[in-house]
Parts: structure tokens; C-alpha cells; sequence
């Protein structure tokens, strides 16, 4: 993944640290896929990270092969990637699931270590397309929490036909210990997870906006 979230639950996707490589072709992960289809016939299914849009090629023939078999194909990305093949995969997507970390320019480079500019573009890009969107957004303590920096993301969002809803996840903790046993520091040591109530608040403000959660 080419973003370094300080609450990131997966540094393990970080790198690529396998001296051989594990390939896979589309075509092989389809028939995984289909042993299991009568179990997600009301679903689909769904790419996530890393960042997915690192392998464009590969994503777009695997989604065009589950859309083929009647599978519904939905993608869960930070938007990072929005140029040449990787806007190619939008053409065999029926849903993203778009991470978008905060809307504050400013705080964004501290929190992924990349600017926004990138992630807004990829939303522009998807309301063009007029795909389907679910906006998904981790609550930090002390970060993302306040409720002006709430209202001004839902009120943002709200302005896109095609955003659907959104996604509140409130910080957790449970992917600290593999900092320490991939030795990284963990940059966010001693803040709690977040409380119900604050969670509840989150959800409040982006509902006066319209926005289902």
C-alpha cells in the first residue's frame, strides 16, 4: 500500500517482502470464487488491501470474470491510484467502498504520509462514471473526532448523487501488536479506542446531512 496510516491495522501490506512472488491468475481466483457462489448469491464480491489498484491489470480481468458469472464486484480502495489502467478497473466495478481518512488538506499528509488531492480526484472521477459509492471513514480520538471536522466531511460528501452512504468505523487497537513484531513504532501508543458515545455523535451530525449510516 503506498499510503502509511498511522492507525493502519495491516503494515504487514506495506511492502513486499516475499522473495518469490505468489502468483495467481484471474482465472484461478474465479474458480475459488465459484466453489463458494451459492453462499453469495445476495452478495458479491469484494477486493480490499493494500491497495487493490496496485495490480490493475489483474483486477480488472478477475472483475470482469466475476460480472461475467453474475457476481456483483465491489472495490475497497483509498483512491490513491486514479490515473491510466487503474481508472480501467472502474469500467468492471459495480461499487466502491472509498476511504477517505479526513478532508482536512492539512491533516491528511500526517495521517497517510500522502496528500488528498489524489482521493478527491478518484470520487470526482467516480461521480462522472456514476458508480456506486459507500464513503468508509475511521474515527481517531484526538484526530478525526471533532465534530467540525465531521460536519465538514459529511457536508462534502453530501453533494455526490452517486455516495450511497457511509461507513463510521471508530479506531481500534487490535492491529498494534504487529507493529511490535514487524518492529515499527506504533505512532499512536496510548490513544484509546474510541467510545460508544462518541460513535453515536459521528453518526448524528452525518445523518443531519442526509447521509445514511
Amino acid at each position: 500500500c503506498p499510503l502509511r496510516c498511522l492507525y493502519c491495522h495491516n503494515p504487514d501490506t506495506w511492502e513486499v517482502k516475499r522473495e518469490t512472488p505468489y502468483l495467481l491468475e484471474p482465472e484461478a481466483l474465479l474458480a475459488e470464487v465459484l466453489r463458494y457462489k451459492n453462499f453469495i448469491a445476495k452478495g458479491g464480491v469484494t477486493v480490499t488491501g493494500g491497495e487493490p489498484l496496485l495490480q490493475p491489470e489483474f483486477l480488472k480481468e478477475f472483475f470482469r470474470l466475476c460480472r461475467e458469472n453474475g457476481i456483483h464486484t465491489a472495490l475497497d480502495t483509498s483512491g490513491y491510484i486514479c490515473s491510466g489502467k487503474a481508472l480501467e478497473v472502474l469500467e468492471q466495478v459495480d461499487l466502491v467502498l472509498l476511504d477517505i481518512k479526513t478532508i482536512d488538506a492539512g491533516l491528511h499528509p500526517r495521517l497517510t504520509a500522502v496528500k488528498l488531492d489524489n482521493t478527491l480526484r478518484f470520487l470526482d472521477e467516480l461521480e462522472k462514471r456514476g458508480i456506486p459509492v459507500w464513503i468508509r471513514h475511521v474515527i481517531v480520538p484526538g484526530l478525526t473526532d471533532d465534530d467540525e471536522a465531521l460536519s465538514k466531511l459529511a457536508e462534502y460528501i453530501s453533494s455526490y448523487n452517486v455516495v450511497q452512504k457511509a461507513e463510521l468505523l471508530p479506531y481500534h487497537t487490535m492491529g498494534a501488536y504487529k507493529y511490535e513484531a514487524q518492529g515499527l513504532d506504533y505512532k499512536l501508543k496510548g490513544v484509546e479506542p474510541l467510545s460508544a458515545e462518541r460513535l453515536a455523535n459521528a453518526k448524528a451530525i452525518f445523518m443531519k446531512h442526509g447521509i445514511t449510516v
